[in-house]
């Protein structure tokens, strides 16, 4: 849980650094927010993990295949994940609401993905 939670102080603070280019984080919310959703869709999309997450060694697959979650399904993620509530919600797996509702489990970036 604490390399979840470091993963994503990195991505935030990431995050605060490039809505700086076009809005006033301190001022306005929702630019980091939007950045975060979006660094969420592309980088989970693509690479099957965040900055943030290559940092602290954890990967985002599919629960079902261990394989990439796309781009569509990371954005769902990272939007569902910008409401705050999903992550606090868990299941044994940990996987939160987000998770659950997208199909994705995060895991150790060194394991091999789990076997439906």
């Amino acid at each position: 849980m604490a390399r979840r939670f470091g993963a994503l102080v990195v991505d935030w603070v990431l995050c605060l650094l490039v809505a700086n280019f076009f809005g006033d984080p301190v001022r306005d919310g929702w630019p980091p927010v939007l950045v975060l959703i979006l660094e969420y869709g592309l980088f989970i999309g693509l690479f099957a993990q965040t900055p943030g997450m290559w940092i602290t060694r954890l990967r985002c697959v599919s629960y079902a295949d261990g394989g990439r979650i796309g781009v569509a399904r990371a954005l769902l993620r990272g939007l569902l994940l910008a409401l705050l509530v999903p992550p606090l919600v868990m299941d044994g797996q940990r996987r939160g609401l987000h998770d659950r509702a997208v199909g994705s489990i995060v895991i150790p970036a060194d394991n091999k993905p789990r076997q439906p």
